[in-house]
């Protein structure tokens, strides 16, 4: 038997090979049943037993698990992040791309809204998303993107035993829960968006379930286990990856092997980077120069048409052959347009280009009907359909509001003395 447990689990023998070994080697004269009976004493021996564990109000416990959905007509594999309240039983299931320090944070941080304050100690297992080195027993190195997110919300953690889920055994038990009942029938959904709406939803109607041997539903435990927490903090983590990067010569920033177009201005500037699980936004200093939404996918390059358009201005023959355009589909009343450019005017194609700069300022809907109207009127000119486009007002600057900033409404800012600047000549402060 102990022989038999060192071997590879499929070539392991059954108890049928065992009694015909102990007759053909050892000279066994013993009946099929006496080994089979000896064989299942031995396996319940060996069998660990586990302590019952109590789970006190404000302690959680987190795990990743996997599944398969139809997504836009595809099936394909996603992740589904899972934090649990074992004092509640309430726990929060969202589903992403992947499993990774993004979707990791993220998870945090919807849970913890979802619950409505902070766990005060979460137990994990040994990933290496939080987790850089195993030192000994209870011993970690983390990283540092963990020890981002527990300095934000300044919960304490618990690692399991290497090879011992049982530790958060709460959590183990809901992602099957979660796979067999949010998540079968395969769901067949458009995108992430509807997918997670889905499981919120289900997640909000499980807590009007009682748990086993209580009285009350799960909400009524969680608005009890609510004084247990930690208060949000003011401003939510911000969970993102970021990383600075300089842009190349055709306006592409590179992030997580992919490649995200900026406006023509910034060429060869240094940005920064930020990514989330839906979005990639570029910054340059403290200014949102691109928004993207995420690419999942390796070696793919994202761009924004209207980035190229200014350099679609001074290469103007390019745009049949130019890739940021090859996607760009309008509404067939430029195509019209472009064509009678063409035709009419000696400079027919760099004139619609200069109509495609209108992107810029007005909507795609607003230009489209102007477009329309000039071709209604056989104006074919860029000038021309500006006419037929409202007066542009640029935005006014946003004041700040110390709505949803209570905290700073019991700030005092005294006011400033004239005359104590001249201090400064009497004490030599100025020369």
């Amino acid at each position: 038997i102990e022989q038999n447990k060192k071997t590879r689990r499929k070539q392991r023998m059954y108890a049928t090979k065992m009694c015909e070994r102990l007759c053909d080697e050892y000279g066994f004269t013993g009946h099929y049943s006496t080994v089979q009976r000896y064989i299942q004493e031995a396996t319940n021996r060996s069998k660990e037993v586990f302590m019952p564990l109590k789970h006190p109000p404000g302690e959680a416990q987190v795990d990743f698990g996997q599944a398969v959905v139809k997504m836009a007509g595809i099936l394909r594999r996603i992740f589904f992040f899972v934090m649990a309240l074992p004092y509640s039983d309430v726990f929060f299931v969202k589903a992403y791309e992947r499993e990774c320090t993004e979707t990791f944070w993220d998870g945090h941080v919807e849970a913890f809204k979802f619950f409505g304050g902070v766990a005060k100690r979460i137990t994990y297992d040994n990933s290496r998303i939080a987790i850089s080195k195993i030192i000994g027993p209870r011993e970690r190195d983390l990283t540092n993107g963990f020890l981002q997110l527990v300095s934000h919300y300044l919960f304490r953690y618990h690692f399991c035993l290497v090879r011992r889920p049982n530790e958060k055994g709460i959590v183990e038990g809901l992602v099957r829960f979660s796979r067999q009942n949010f998540l079968v029938p395969v769901p067949q959904v458009r995108d992430f968006e509807e997918l997670n709406m889905h499981l919120l939803n289900m997640c909000r109607e499980d807590m009007q379930r009682k748990v086993r041997g209580q009285t009350k539903i799960k909400e009524k435990l969680l608005s009890q286990e609510q004084f247990s927490f930690r208060p949000l903090p003011f401003k939510p983590f911000d969970a993102c990856r970021t990383q600075g990067c300089g842009v190349n010569s055709e306006l592409l920033v590179r992030f997580d092997d992919n490649g995200y177009s900026v406006p023509m201005e910034y060429a060869y500037h240094d940005v920064t980077v930020k990514g989330y699980t839906d979005r990639v936004a570029i910054y340059r200093f403290n200014d949102l120069i691109a928004v993207h939404k995420r690419c999942w996918e390796k070696e793919k390059q994202i761009f924004n048409p209207l980035h190229y358009l200014p350099l679609l201005e001074r290469k103007p023959h390019s745009l049949a052959f130019a890739r940021p355009f090859e996607n760009f589909f309008l509404p067939k009343c430029f195509e019209i347009l472009s064509g009678r450019m063409e035709t009419e005017l000696e400079n027919g194609v760099k004139e619609y280009i200069g109509v495609l700069r209108l992107l810029e300022t007005y909507s795609l809907k607003l230009l489209t009907k102007a477009v329309e109207k000039s071709l209604r009127l056989r104006v074919h000119n860029k000038d021309g359909i500006k006419q037929f486009l409202p007066a542009y007002k640029p935005s006014e600057p946003a004041t700040f509001k110390l709505a949803g900033r209570e905290y700073l409404q019991a700030v005092k800012v005294s006011k400033a003395n004239i005359g104590d600047y001249g201090e400064l000549l009497c004490c030599g402060g100025l020369s």
